[in-house]
């Protein structure tokens, strides 16, 4: 009996060592990074309330929130004279993720693809090119994929105070879910997403980031 027991003790944890039997990770809420465009040179300060536990935060997110000057051409400065394009974070959120329409994406689609969404969205070329150097390479290497561009789903868990408000916000949060025999039944029964324009207008505030989701879930 003795060494029974210890047999199947030792075959439980082998199988749970060999790569396909560990648990998931969590989806992560990848690279969230805030530019700010104010009229003129302005100080202001970022507060992010995130349902879920931020795992790095550049430059260091203080308990009172980021405070910066922050200059028309997008140049953010902190109080101690350094210089930054963008600040990010980045966190596991604490969210169901749901895609309940979207777009199919192969991978050698996917350039196209990303350049076309974002411009409609609303992003201006360099924060386009900071978007797809990241997530491309993710695209491709699924092979093909289902993208979903979040809204309330996703900003209602990540929120952000800013003082001065901005006029304009824009916040780009992709899904994805690698799409295979699986799962591509179900994907192409979803509609295709409609995407809103956003117009810059006064102070502006972009967002963007994105969640990879492994296979997904529907709703």
């Amino acid at each position: 009996m003795r060494r029974t027991a210890l047999f199947l003790a030792l075959l439980t944890l082998a199988l749970a060592l060999l790569p396909g039997c560990t648990r998931e990770e969590e989806p992560a809420d990848a690279k969230p990074v805030i530019y700010l465009y104010p009229e003129q040179e302005t100080k202001v300060n970022v507060q992010l309330t995130f349902n879920g536990t931020l795992t790095s935060t550049y430059p260091t997110l203080p308990p009172e929130g980021w405070t910066v000057t922050a200059q028309p051409d997008g140049t953010l400065t902190d109080e101690e004279g350094r210089s930054y394009r963008y600040l990010f974070w980045e966190g596991v959120a604490d969210v169901d993720w749901k895609q309940d329409s979207g777009f199919l994406v192969k991978a050698e689609d996917a350039r196209e693809f990303l350049e076309q969404s974002l411009t409609q969205l609303g992003l201006n070329e360099l924060e386009q090119n900071d978007f797809i150097t990241y997530w491309l390479p993710k695209l491709e290497k699924n092979g093909e994929s289902f993208v979903t561009f979040a809204a309330e789903q996703y900003t209602d868990n990540a929120i952000l105070t800013v003082t001065p408000q901005p006029d304009s916000v824009l916040r780009v949060q992709m899904l994805i879910s690698k799409v295979d025999d699986s799962n591509r039944a179900a994907f192409q029964k979803l509609p295709e997403q409609e995407l809103p324009r956003f117009e810059r207008e006064g102070f502006v505030l972009v967002e963007w980031g994105g969640t990879d989701l492994g296979t997904g879930k529907t709703a």
